[in-house]
């Protein structure tokens, strides 16, 4: 099987090298294809754009190469690969890269108050974009508190490059001041990772993190520099030409798998169209649109994919998974067909794996082949870029299947359940305000249009749950790590790349403790983002499985005794430069939120005083059976295996 990080894999070099090996050593058939199906993840100036100039004949009149710095170096380059924005911390380590920074008028720097949240800044701005985001740190310290972001980015599939300082050459390996083996330590969570031993590497190795983070499956890459590397001068010349041998990212899916995918749509009775992120790292929102409305086929979006396709369409089921919609589990879990694209059958959407879908074909479509099979066994692989394997499968569809398909009963079905488990929530009673109304409301006000991001935890899903998406890239949020302090350094982000945009956050008062300092870099840096702040005093999602799973023994999961305000946020976030106020009556909720949305020139945070009681419903508890989700507490709709009783429910 062919392991995501493979480059890892081949390349037999030495701590002190960044050279992949050639393809001889890696013969996976899968990722072997002509040059001219290498293509560029975005229309923005990046390495895949210079991939494709240097796979062209060489222009006899070379240009002029310039003696610069290493640093300097690097601050070309990364100008010329169409990076206007970094975000970073300066130290001992990098500071002849600041130095080259100061007197770069392209860049701008953007001055965060920990490295963590550079890192989750930079995959902010590459969500809401679509470009490549850039960090920076220095040696050890700095660089590990990269590590959680990068990590981060690795599972949500976000294209980052992580710049980090290093010390010098003679001292390396000898446990010098602020030494980290920092490739080691990300080895794990970096689709690639370099260290530059030799000054003229530099534009080639830069223009390479870049290719490799933006083409293929998105993914970070981290570029470790020694100190003494970035003082050594250099003979710049751009571009440079990449040499990656072994890496050749399939984008265009292959005729016979589409032509078989298309035949199980024309055999199948209850297909169910499983989109994952890969359709908005893809672009792909209108060719879903367009094939959903042609063929007729129910959609159910994970949590990475909201917004992919519109929540309000009739088609749409919701989203599947632990705290998904009984209509989206169940129309899963009752499918004959699984037509999956950009998706991976994440635990937390199959729930148990024995029986997810138990009766359901699968067609799974992935621009990452490692991807296709790992977790379930399927019918028709298809690797592939999500828009081209989408507008593909259309084609094919109006060639082979022109007057369409069956499947009103189906369709009927799912929209039963769609009307008999609607969106809503189990009032607490106990005087203070509902989390699931207050985020409604937001969504209300704040509309589609908005970018909102949320942290981990109940805050999360009842942001997934009860905010109405239209449009990619306006979601955004750790789906596979599950890092809590995540959302504030990301919208920071966010409002860097679409500073048109109304950013909300929509953050716990736990999640919030961990990352809030970069509120002082948003009101220094201006970047007038909104914080909707559910304020329960407790880690709430910890606390509703000690509710359920552990008789209500709440071990160490109380922020503060529910009468006091401990830390009180609104004196932190005015003492941050921000604007702040304090929510606790449902008549206030409306008129604060649109207050906030007058305030332009300062970032907003509102404190919203919710029970903690409250709870996230419908529910599939960890490790049972989707058929045994719960709508909520005590009441479990049930999905049967049996083919004929699903074909019975039709009947009835």
């Amino acid at each position: 099987m062919l392991k995501r990080g493979f480059l890892h894999r081949i390349s037999t070099k030495s701590y002190l090298t960044h050279d992949v090996e050639s393809a001889e050593t890696f013969k996976n058939p899968v990722i072997l294809l002509k040059e001219s199906e290498v293509v560029a993840a975005s229309s923005h100036p990046t390495p895949a754009t210079v991939a494709h100039r240097s796979q062209k004949p060489q222009d006899t009149t070379k240009p002029q190469a310039e003696r610069i710095s290493g640093a300097e170096a690097i601050v070309r380059s990364l100008e010329n690969l169409g990076t206007d924005l970094v975000f970073g911390l300066p130290g001992g380590a990098v500071l002849p890269l600041y130095e080259a920074l100061y007197s770069s008028t392209k860049l701008r720097h953007i001055l965060v108050r920990h490295e963590q949240g550079a890192g989750h800044a930079a995959t902010g701005y590459a969500q809401v974009s679509g470009k490549v985001g850039v960090c920076i740190a220095t040696s050890g310290p700095g660089a590990t508190n990269l590590v959680t972001p990068i990590a981060d980015a690795y599972l949500d599939s976000v294209p980052l490059v992580a710049i980090t300082g290093q010390v010098p050459r003679p001292i390396l390996g000898t446990d010098a001041f602020q030494e980290a083996d920092i490739r080691g330590i990300t080895m794990p969570v970096t689709k690639h990772n370099f260290i530059i031993t030799d000054a003229a590497q530099i534009p080639q190795v830069i223009a390479e993190a870049f290719h490799l983070a933006a083409t293929g499956r998105p993914g970070p890459v981290l570029v470790d520099i020694p100190k003494d590397i970035q003082n050594t001068e250099l003979d710049f010349v751009w571009p440079p030409q990449l040499e990656l041998p072994g890496y050749r990212p399939v984008t265009t899916p292959h005729s016979r798998p589409i032509e078989q995918a298309i035949k199980l749509i024309g055999e199948a009775k209850r297909p169910v169209l499983y989109i994952g992120g890969g359709v908005i790292k893809a672009n792909a929102a209108p060719q879903l649109l367009e094939f959903a409305n042609h063929t007729g086929i129910p959609v159910a979006t994970t949590l990475m994919a909201l917004g992919s396709f519109p929540d309000d369409h009739p088609l749409h089921l919701g989203m599947p998974g632990m705290h998904g919609t009984v209509a989206a589990v169940g129309g899963m879990q009752g499918s004959d067909l699984l037509i999956t694209i950009g998706a991976r059958f994440d635990d937390r959407v199959t729930g148990q794996t024995e029986t997810f879908a138990p009766d359901a074909q699968v067609i799974h479509a992935d621009i990452d082949p490692a991807e296709i099979g790992k977790i379930r066994p399927v019918d028709v692989p298809i690797v592939g870029d999500a828009a081209e394997v989408l507008a593909a499968l259309l084609a094919e569809f109006k060639r082979q299947l022109p007057d369409g398909i069956d499947i009103g009963d189906w369709s009927r079905h799912v929209q039963g359940l769609k009307e008999k488990f609607p969106r809503g929530y189990v009032r607490t009673h106990d005087g203070l305000l509902e989390p699931q109304h207050v985020i409604e409301t937001l969504s209300r006000i704040a509309g589609p249009e908005a970018v909102y991001v949320a942290g981990v935890g109940q805050h999360q899903m009842w942001a997934a749950q009860f905010i109405d998406f239209k449009n990619p890239r306006t979601w955004l949020n750790s789906g596979g790590s599950g890092t809590m302090g995540y959302a504030i350094p990301a919208a920071l982000g966010a409002k860097a790349a679409a500073p048109e945009k109304e950013i909300w956050v929509v953050d716990g008062d736990g999640c919030f403790q961990m990352t809030n300092q970069e509120l002082t870099t948003a009101a220094v840096e201006g970047f007038p983002i909104k914080v909707a702040l559910i304020n329960n005093g407790n880690l709430g999602m910890v606390r509703q499985w000690q509710t359920l799973f552990y008789d209500e023994h709440y071990s160490h999961t109380k922020l503060r005794e529910q009468h006091e305000y401990m830390p009180d946020f609104v004196k932190l976030a005015e003492a941050q430069g921000c604007v702040a106020f304090r929510v606790t009556k449902d008549e206030e909720i409306e008129p604060t939120i649109r207050k906030a949305q007058e305030i332009t020139d300062r970032p907003v945070v509102i404190d919203f005083i919710v029970g903690q009681d409250a709870q996230v419903w419908p529910m599939v508890a960890a490790g049972h059976s989707n058929s045994d989700i719960e709508y909520a507490r005590g009441l479990r709709p049930f999905f049967d295996a049996d083919p004929s009783v699903i074909e019975k429910q039709f009947e009835e």
